[in-house]
């Protein structure tokens, strides 16, 4: 019998509550928005902030699956670097604003499947869902994770 890896369990219970396609669209848009304005967020109490937290998380991504992290990696670099190119003072107001939406479209998505968020069960899948959507993208493009 194969062993499962810890990664397969965490992304097949995070999918139970993502199987309505529209909700998946929502969670496409909305994870990757709420990833970038939560390093906005940390980016504006201070820089090293937001990266001592991506390096955090990073850790963890590397235990669950280095292809992941290498994924996540560039992504939040991208972010970063995204961030790190914006006018310091519209970093804070920008990321409240697209938070807060963000999270609404999160759970208009989740009224729509008639599901509770995961990580109303277990804060990991706050985690777990930026991997959920970098999933599909690379079932698509034929990467292992």
């Amino acid at each position: 019998m194969p062993q499962h890896r810890a990664i397969d369990t965490l992304l097949a219970k995070y999918s139970e509550s993502h199987l309505n396609p529209t909700n998946e669209l929502i969670h496409f848009v909305c994870v990757p928005v709420i990833v970038f304005t939560l390093l906005g967020l940390l980016w504006s109490l201070h820089p090293l902030v937001a990266l001592a937290v991506t390096a955090a998380a990073m850790g963890y991504y590397f235990r669950l699956s280095k292809p992941f992290a290498v994924g996540m990696l560039l992504m939040a670099a991208l972010m970063l670097a995204i961030l790190a190119a914006l006018p310091q003072s519209t970093i804070l107001p920008l990321s409240i604003a697209i938070f807060v939406l963000a999270w609404i479209g999160q759970f208009i998505g989740h009224k729509i499947e008639g599901k509770k968020p995961s990580f109303f069960d277990d804060l990991r899948f706050l985690l777990i869902g930026p991997l959920f959507v970098l999933s599909f993208l690379y079932r698509r493009l034929h990467v292992a994770y």
